[in-house]
C-alpha cells in the first residue's frame, strides 16, 4: 500500500482507520459529501476530495493515483423510510465503488460489510462463521439485506478480476462514536435508561482492533474471502451488567419478553411516522430479538492475526473517550 482512499472517512470506523493508517506513515486521501461533521477528523492531515458513493464521476477522480480503497461508507437505518436512501448509498454505492476500482485499476479493495450480512447461528448458543449463509431474508431487516446484496456486488466485481477482500465487522465501541450506535449500552447504563433486557446475545468488539484487522486484510486477507472481525459473545444480561460494573451505572434487572418488545417497537414505528423522524426503537432494530448472534473470529485470527481486546477493557477504553470528550 502506497497511496491509500478511505470512503466513509468522517463516520466511526472509517475516521479510526484513516487516523491508523496516518500514524503508520501511509498517504492517505478521503472522499467526502461536502456537508459530513468533520468532529472525528480534527486536527488530521489527510487530503479530501468532495463527492459521494453515487457520484460515479467523483469516485474514479478520487481514486485516481490510488493503489488501495477502503470502502467504509453506509448508512446504518432501522427505519422503512430510509430504505431507499439507505440501498442506494450501500448497494449501488458500492457497485459504482466496484466499477470505479476496475475503471482504475486499483490493485486492493477491502470492503467493510458487517456479521448483519452473515446468517444467524441454526442452534442457540453456536457460532456463525464467514460460512453461515444468509438467513434473515424472513426478519424484514433492510439494513442487514443492503449489507448482504453489497457483498453481492463485490462478488461480482471480484469475477471481472477485481482484487478484494471483504470485512465484517460485529456490534463495535470505542472512540468515535460520537452517535452512540454501540456504545448505546454504555450511555445508557451510565444514565440509568435501562430497566429490563431481553434474552438473546450479541458479540461486541473494540474500534482499536477492527480498524487492525481493516489493515492486515488489505496486507494479507485472501482475495475474495470474508474475515468476521469481531470480540466478545455476551448475553444482553451479562452485557449490562459487566458494562455497570465498569461504569458505574445501573444494570437492568428484569427480562422483558420479546413480544413486549415487538409490540412497543410498534408504537415507536407509528410515532416515528407521524413525526417523521426515526425513533430510538423500531421493529427491524429488534428483529432479531431474543437470538443469540454469536459469531467467531477464528479464521481472522489465524489468517490476518486478529488480536481481541476483552470487552471489558473495550468498555473502560470507550467510557474514558466520553468522559474526556464531555459526551457523558
Amino acid at each position: 500500500m502506497k497511496t491509500i482512499l478511505v470512503t466513509g472517512a468522517t463516520g466511526f470506523i472509517g475516521s479510526n482507520l484513516t487516523k491508523k493508517l496516518i500514524e503508520s506513515g501511509y498517504t492517505v486521501r478521503i472522499l467526502r459529501r461536502e456537508n459530513s461533521p468533520l468532529t472525528n477528523l480534527e486536527n488530521v492531515d489527510v487530503e479530501h476530495r468532495i463527492g459521494d458513493v453515487r457520484n460515479f464521476a467523483s469516485l474514479r477522480d478520487a481514486m485516481r493515483g490510488c493503489d488501495t480503497v477502503f470502502h467504509t461508507a453506509a448508512i446504518v437505518s432501522f427505519w422503512k423510510p430510509k430504505h431507499k436512501e439507505m440501498f442506494e448509498v450501500n448497494v449501488n454505492g458500492t457497485r459504482n465503488i466496484v466499477e470505479a476500482s476496475l475503471s482504475e485499476k486499483v490493485q486492493r479493495l477491502v470492503h467493510t460489510s458487517s456479521i448483519a450480512a452473515i446468517g444467524r447461528p441454526v442452534r442457540d448458543g453456536e457460532l456463525a462463521d464467514e460460512t453461515t449463509p444468509y438467513n434473515w431474508s424472513n426478519f424484514g431487516n433492510g439494513y442487514k439485506y443492503s449489507k448482504h446484496l453489497a457483498e453481492k456486488e463485490i462478488y461480482h466485481g471480484i469475477e471481472k478480476g477485481l482484487n478484494a477482500v471483504i470485512v465484517n465487522p460485529a456490534v463495535v465501541i470505542g472512540p468515535g462514536d460520537i452517535h452512540f450506535n454501540g456504545g448505546s449500552i454504555i450511555k445508557s447504563v451510565k444514565k440509568g435508561f435501562v430497566p429490563f433486557y431481553i434474552n438473546g446475545g450479541l458479540n461486541i468488539c473494540y474500534v482499536d482492533d477492527v480498524v487492525n484487522g481493516h489493515i492486515t486484510a488489505a496486507l494479507k486477507g485472501k482475495t475474495g474471502e470474508r474475515y468476521i472481525l469481531g470480540g466478545t459473545n455476551l448475553t444482553h444480561k451479562e452485557a449490562f451488567h459487566v458494562t455497570a460494573k465498569i461504569v458505574g451505572g445501573l444494570p437492568p434487572l428484569l427480562p422483558l419478553p420479546v413480544v413486549a418488545v415487538r409490540a412497543i417497537a410498534k408504537i415507536f414505528d407509528g410515532i416515528g411516522f407521524l413525526i417523521k423522524k426515526e425513533p430510538l426503537l423500531t421493529s427491524e432494530l429488534i428483529s432479531g430479538a431474543g437470538l443469540k448472534n454469536w459469531y467467531s473470529s477464528a479464521k481472522a485470527e489465524k489468517e490476518l492475526d486478529y488480536k481481541v481486546t476483552t470487552f471489558e477493557e473495550a468498555v473502560r477504553k470507550t467510557y474514558e473517550w466520553y468522559k474526556g470528550s464531555n459526551l457523558l
